[in-house]
């Protein structure tokens, strides 16, 4: 049976982190190996991404594993550690908000990032439908009496042609998150570190950036100690962390093949 109250401790231990002096910095797992190994190094909370996750089960991102399956591997995961964990469900599966947060708590996941591209019309929300889904969920965690820390992720940037300013519209979407209960702010693929630094300068929530164990993920390359001095406040890696230990696999076994 689910304990709760240690679900809400760990959720508040997680929001926390958030608002510490540097970035949270989030590795990016997908089984209960990668937890494991993010644990022993000395990490102290870890997201699940979608897309490593699906990439383990021989799926496809983009809700192409079923939501049923999203949460069997997550549970996986946070079975296996004894951290905040937050998850990746992608655009919430087409899933009513309180059965969203039910079946991530029973999983055991105290986090969750929603994105506002839904993959199953192969098209972006609103900024005002993306805000109404964060407030179901902050509603849904509520009434369970944990606060689920909701991460709100915006394509804007992944989608630029279709906005007239990007940059604007980004803006707009995230704080139409902020005012509907989200706890952190997530703007994929933001193009340069001029952008990010304008984003910064008007958002009041922690920002999330991607880290990049390969290129191309946080603007221009900064590292840690650069976007932390920006005022980032949360880092996590996508996909790019399990992508980059495929050259670690070729170079151990370089001579043995």
């Amino acid at each position: 049976m689910t304990d709760y109250s240690v679900l809400a401790e760990r959720a508040f231990t997680l929001l926390e982190g958030h608002h510490q002096d540097g970035p949270l910095v989030l590795p990016t797992v997908w089984d209960a190996w990668s937890a494991r190994a993010m644990v022993k190094v000395g990490f102290n909370a870890l997201s699940i991404g979608s897309h490593p996750l699906a990439d383990s089960l021989g799926s496809a991102d983009g809700e192409a594993m079923s939501l049923e399956t999203a949460l069997a591997g997550i549970s996986r995961v946070t079975a296996s550690v004894n951290v905040p964990i937050t998850a990746d469900l992608e655009s919430g599966y087409d899933t009513p908000a309180p059965d969203l947060i039910a079946g991530l708590l029973e999983a055991g996941a105290v986090g969750v990032n929603i994105e506002d591209t839904v993959h199953s019309r192969g098209s972006m929300r609103s900024a005002e439908e993306h805000a109404e889904y964060i407030w179901s969920l902050r509603q849904a965690a509520e009434a369970q009496r944990v606060h689920v820390v909701i991460n709100a992720r915006t394509d804007v940037f992944k989608n630029a042609e279709q906005f007239d300013d990007p940059v604007a519209e980004a803006i707009r979407r995230l704080k139409l998150c902020t005012e509907a209960g989200a706890d952190s702010l997530y703007p994929v693929a933001i193009p340069d570190t001029e952008t990010l630094t304008t984003i910064l300068s008007e958002v009041t929530l922690p920002l999330n950036v991607t880290a990049h164990p390969i290129k191309g993920a946080i603007p221009d390359e900064l590292d840690l100690s650069q976007v932390a001095d920006l005022g980032v406040k949360r880092v996590t890696f996508g996909p790019l962390l399990q992508a980059a230990l495929q050259d670690c696999f070729a170079d151990f076994t370089r001579n043995w093949h």
